[in-house]
């Protein structure tokens, strides 16, 4: 009995606070925290910031540019110099001419055959693409926390079941022991009542693995430090939603669903390739400019030295008319637009079908929850009936250890039932684009 009364107060101490540091937290909280510290979503966020950093008009190329530069070169000859008239040949040894420039210069492309537009517009869609990947990573993380959550209270809950049992086989295996002292049980009851005891207890430290290791997985999507923190949730059941409507789900998903939404994207992103391509048809426009300061020093000559200073400027208009590559690049970006919006449709025909199919599943899962909450208040009955009728000495062990199994097995079932039934409705939310309501 010593033994009994240990493994009993090990299995309680474990629904007591640990010695790490032990806080409640709500679906809400659990949310909030692991949105701002989660590192994937911060790798998430930078790369949508650098998307909108790149989407400038000087990225886009609708900007000048304008350089300044200095140099300086020099020459050391040896001439020979022949007059035409009198024939008189001089030599000059190791003339040495120098030549300093400063300027500054710019250089725009005005016109570039829509290009330069074109490049804007895909700045533009980029940006928005890289804010909708934010926006799937985060209802992935929502979606996938939020399952946690539920499993979390799905394995506590689990353990207290199977904590009542123990307490049961602990009760069965006294009064059969006091039979037995007495003379009034049988040694074998006596011996199976302690079986079935150790195999509840069994259970239950297995548990016990299942519900650390779901409060380690909270942590881990968390990013918290304190990977062992243990967490404590309100809930104490799983809060199922009997409300969703198909109608409502579907306008959701084809209005907001951040995979349609991203394949939108893609499409335009697809049409603005081939308009980028197009581009080259028509002519282009450049302007140049410079202001400058040119001094040059010579070592021979009846000029010394000469300085210029000024202002030069000038513009190019050109026409492309054959590069070999345009008709084909023409054809492959026309195909890759019709690559994009049939990949949009059949996106759009696959999720029709996973709606399909996580509503018939979340409506078979109502009816099944109806049915084994049926189930479990029968095997509660039965459960009772047969624990009075062991007291009374008119039932065997093996009859009540049947109805308790019926019991935990019913409870197990409901359980799973509830879980499934939840998950469901996360999904379904997800895939509607409505899975950020866990966060109200």
């Amino acid at each position: 009995m010593k033994y009994i009364k240990f493994l009993l107060a090990l299995l309680t101490a474990a629904m007591l606070p640990a010695t790490a540091p032990a806080q409640n937290y709500s679906l809400r909280e659990l949310l909030q925290e692991g949105l701002q510290n989660s590192y994937s979503l911060k790798i998430v966020r930078n790369d949508e910031q650098t998307a909108a950093n790149n989407n400038t008009l000087a990225n886009a190329g609708a900007l000048p540019t304008v350089s300044l530069s200095a140099g300086y070169s020099g020459a050391l000859d040896n001439t020979k110099t022949k007059e035409r008239g009198t024939g008189l040949t001089t030599h000059d040894r190791n003339v040495l001419d120098h030549t300093f420039t400063a300027g500054i210069t710019a250089d725009w492309t005005l016109f570039d055959g829509f290009k330069i537009q074109t490049n804007m517009q895909r700045l533009r869609e980029l940006q928005s693409q890289s804010r909708i990947a934010t926006r799937v990573a985060i209802e992935d993380y929502i979606a996938n926390l939020t399952a946690e959550y539920f499993n979390l209270i799905q394995q506590e809950i689990r353990y207290k079941n199977l904590l009542a049992a123990v307490q049961l086989s602990k009760e069965r295996l006294r009064i059969v022991e006091e039979r037995y002292i007495i003379g009034s049980a049988a040694r074998l009851d006596y011996r199976q009542a302690g079986v079935d005891f150790n195999a509840d207890s069994s259970q239950c430290l297995k548990q016990l693995e299942a519900l650390a290791t779901s409060r380690i997985r909270l942590n881990e999507l968390m990013s918290s430090n304190q990977i062992d923190r243990h967490i404590f949730v309100p809930d104490t059941v799983i809060h199922i939603d009997t409300e969703l409507s198909y109608d409502s789900l579907l306008a959701g998903m084809l209005r907001s669903n951040s995979e349609l939404l991203n394949a939108d994207h893609n499409t335009r992103i697809a049409a603005i390739d081939l308009k980028a391509v197009r581009s080259r048809d028509y002519p282009y426009v450049t302007l140049n400019a410079g202001y400058g300061y040119t001094h040059n020093r010579y070592g021979i000559g009846t000029t010394s030295s000469r300085g210029n200073l000024g202002l030069n400027f000038g513009a190019t208009i050109g026409f492309n008319l054959f590069d070999g590559n345009r008709k084909r690049e023409r054809r492959n970006a026309q195909l890759a637009l019709e690559n994009a919006e049939w990949e949009r449709n059949d996106l759009e025909i696959s999720l029709r079908a996973r709606l399909a199919d996580l509503w018939q599943a979340y409506c078979n899962n109502l009816r099944l929850l109806s049915l084994e909450r049926e189930n479990l208040t029968v095997a509660r009955e039965n459960h009772l009936i047969a624990r009075e009728r062991f007291l009374l000495g008119d039932l065997a062990g093996i009859e009540i250890r049947e109805a308790q199994n019926s019991l935990l097995d019913a409870e197990e079932r409901l359980l799973i039932a509830e879980y499934d039934t939840k998950v469901c409705e996360i999904s379904l939310l997800q895939i509607s684009g409505k899975i950020t309501s866990y966060l109200e």
